[in-house]
């Protein structure tokens, strides 16, 4: 008879089997389902949510998780995180998890239409039914503060909100500085990247250029979908999604650099751990470090374009006609603060998701009802950014997240920035001039590092033990800002 190990782990593969199942079907809504297949998916994506939930719950799964004896150290961190997830889905109704995936299935739809048709109305009721079935997770979960913690939780284990808050009132008011100095400077001219850019083109440089970084077409693939994602179903099936612009270079590019971070943080797991709790990454913090370290710290630096411009020009020969490769890096790393968050340069980004963190806790306390978040959405975009959306499409309606369900998501992109500096300085302690490396095209020595560091653990070691045994320190703003201030205060010449 298989040991109480044996099977646990035969449990835990069959709940990751129809979890990933689902998944696909979501994929496939994304990027390739008629529209009119929209409530039937929205069903067989709940149904499977909701068995594989009833399943992981069951008095057995408990007992196994007593009783199992481990054998190896991945066996005593298994048990670990397996119980840890244990007790978080046991909180949660089965009956709560269907009407989730069933709300989010529908209000996905309900997002598509009201962007496409500028159209907040046609997503205001979805979005009010996935803030009712947030705060009763919230409820269910528990929480030390607000119900915003719980929420936080799933995505960034062990912090709090007000931790978040601290860390975003201190960088505030550092962005705050270095914005007021860059707009005392000289615009750069971004004219060209809003030249006519053919769609065929774009897509075969991304393939080209995620090819060289390190992601693996036999692995995974790419895919247009109306908002860039990635979605993992195994370490050897791990996509990724790109939305092209033919009169706009940068978010097919750079989209497809940051979706490739994250897909190639999913490729790069230890294989031992496909099919168990372990597989997955281990904070969202730690995902964005890995798609923002490659879209901004190599993708949008001076080396990179050296090395790729002469490349990029023989695809682009029209658009880049008397282009210079520093033209074009002045021109992709142009600070001026704009109403689409994927398109926002490094320095003010963090002030989108600010917007974001605070609209998400309001919409929860009740203070921001769902009818009245446009009017909030413009608000804060006119005190933190001066710039205002004449439509809600470019505006509450840009992001695809809340139509997922996914409150207390949005802070872990800018904890992701702060985080990729940190790995950056660390790796560049440890493989020496980083520079080097990318302007010769080398990137095998970067992503070997995040193999070793990162990627290979999976979840077994947290955030915290992560930045712990790499940087020597926690979470600290402290080496990003002093990328920011290095690498703009040359761009526009600040003392």
């Amino acid at each position: 008879m298989p040991s109480a190990l044996e099977q646990l782990r035969a449990r835990l593969a069959k709940i990751d089997d129809l979890e990933n199942a689902a998944a696909i079907l979501e994929w496939d809504q994304e990027t390739h389902m008629p529209s009119a297949g929209v409530e039937a998916r929205s069903r067989q994506v709940s149904t499977l949510r909701q068995f594989a939930h009833e399943l992981h719950c069951e008095d057995e799964t408990a007992r196994l998780l007593q009783t199992a004896e481990p054998e190896t150290e991945i066996d005593k961190d298994l048990l670990r995180v397996a119980t840890r997830d244990f007790h978080h889905a046991t909180r949660i109704p089965a009956d709560l998890v269907g009407e989730l995936s069933r709300v989010t299935g529908m209000a996905r739809e309900g997002w598509k239409e009201g962007k496409a048709n500028d159209e907040f109305s046609a997503f205001e009721p979805h979005l009010a039914a996935v803030i009712d079935c947030n705060l009763r997770k919230a409820e269910a979960l528990g929480y030390p503060d607000e119900p915003y913690d719980a929420l936080l939780d799933e995505f960034e284990p062990g912090m709090l909100t007000s931790q978040v808050s601290t860390v975003f009132e201190a960088l505030r008011s550092d962005l705050v500085e270095l914005v007021g100095q860059i707009a005392q400077k000289p615009t750069i001219d971004e004219g060209v990247l809003t030249r006519y850019y053919p769609a065929k083109a774009q897509w075969d440089l991304g393939v080209r250029v995620m090819t060289d970084l390190g992601y693996d077409f036999s692995r995974g693939r790419q895919d247009r979908s109306a908002h860039p994602f990635s979605t993992t179903f195994s370490v050897t099936d791990s996509r990724v999604t790109t939305h092209l612009n033919r009169h706009h270079f940068n978010p097919a590019f750079f989209g497809s650099l940051h979706e490739a971070g994250h897909a190639m943080y999913e490729q790069g797991v230890d294989h031992e751990l496909d099919g168990t709790p372990l597989q997955d990454g281990t904070s969202l913090g730690i995902h964005e470090s890995q798609s923002r370290l490659w879209e901004n710290l190599v993708g949008r630096s001076r080396p990179f374009w050296d090395h790729y411009f002469p490349a990029v020009q023989g695809y682009f020969p029209a658009a880049l006609s008397g282009v210079s490769s520093s033209d074009f890096y002045r021109a992709v790393n142009a600070v001026r603060p704009s109403l689409i968050r994927i398109e926002a340069d490094e320095v003010t980004y963090n002030l989108h998701i600010m917007v974001r963190f605070e609209l998400e806790r309001a919409m929860l306390s009740g203070e921001v009802k769902p009818a009245d978040l446009p009017e909030a959405w413009n608000a804060r975009m006119d005190d933190y950014l001066d710039v205002t959306p004449t439509t809600d499409s470019e505006g509450c309606l840009q992001d695809i997240h809340w139509s997922l369900g996914t409150f207390g998501y949005f802070p872990t992109y800018a904890l992701g920035n702060l985080i990729s500096a940190q790995l950056w300085t660390a790796m560049e302690r440890d493989c020496g001039n980083l520079a080097d490396l990318v302007a010769n095209g080398e990137f095998a020595t970067l992503l070997g590092w995040l193999r070793q560091n990162v990627h290979r653990h999976g979840r077994r070691k947290s955030a915290n033990q992560i930045l712990g045994s790499t940087c020597g320190t926690g979470l600290d703003a402290g080496p990003w800002m002093d990328y920011a201030r290095a690498k703009f205060g040359e761009l526009y010449g600040l003392a």
